[in-house]
């Protein structure tokens, strides 16, 4: 599934990586279950176990290098799988979130992943937060008053740090070569959360 794309020449990163994931990128939006017209605490609660079982694992692999996305000086690391837990941890959140189905088996991720390749799974990371702060805008208050923290993110909001990503990808992924495995790295993880997304049509009803 994650063999290596071709390379892509005269091309850059980032329109290669829109490219490359934006199929996928529908497919999530549309299978996300905070997607319902209008949803509950306990379709944000399957939402935060959905990412939960995706980023746990996929932070777990990335922790084990030192180079890369890992050692940029513009991007410290943030505890999101903390946000998740303390928001899952809310008044009302322990009956929404109970007995929730067996988390899917997560693919096992490349020891010997290249830099850019690990690039690209950042970049799936960093641009949930955008979609994050979207959906904080539009559910703050139908579910208030739970704070909303892992949607919330910064108080600045992402914008600053995505920029940043942003620079630093340009900066360090600019070979064809390269920009191929970023592409990978980024379609394998938009795989990984798309096979933890509810059956579409499975959220709580209204």
């Amino acid at each position: 599934m994650n063999r290596p794309l071709a390379p892509l020449h005269g091309t850059d990163v980032l329109a290669a990586l829109r490219a490359a994931t934006g199929a996928r990128h529908t497919r999530l939006d549309s299978g996300l279950p905070l997607s319902a017209d209008h949803p509950t605490l306990a379709d944000y609660a399957a939402h935060l176990r959905m990412l939960r079982d995706w980023l746990a694992p996929l932070e777990r692999w990335l922790a084990g290098f030192t180079d890369g996305p890992q050692a940029e000086p513009t991007l410290p690391p943030q505890d999101r799988l903390a946000l998740i837990a303390a928001d899952l941890d809310e008044p009302g959140m322990d009956a929404a979130h109970a007995g929730g189905r067996a988390p899917t088996p997560v693919p096992a991720r490349p020891r010997q992943a290249s830099a850019a390749y690990r690039w690209g799974a950042a970049y799936v990371i960093e641009g949930s937060q955008l979609g994050g702060a979207v959906l904080y805008a539009r559910l703050c208050g139908p579910l208030a008053p739970h704070p909303l923290r892992y949607l919330r993110g910064e108080a600045q909001g992402p914008g600053p740090r995505w920029r940043a990503f942003l620079q630093a990808l340009r900066a360090r992924v600019t070979t064809s070569e390269e920009i191929a495995e970023c592409c990978a790295g980024a379609c394998a993880a938009f795989d990984a959360i798309l096979a933890l997304a509810p059956p579409q049509g499975a959220t709580s009803a209204p």
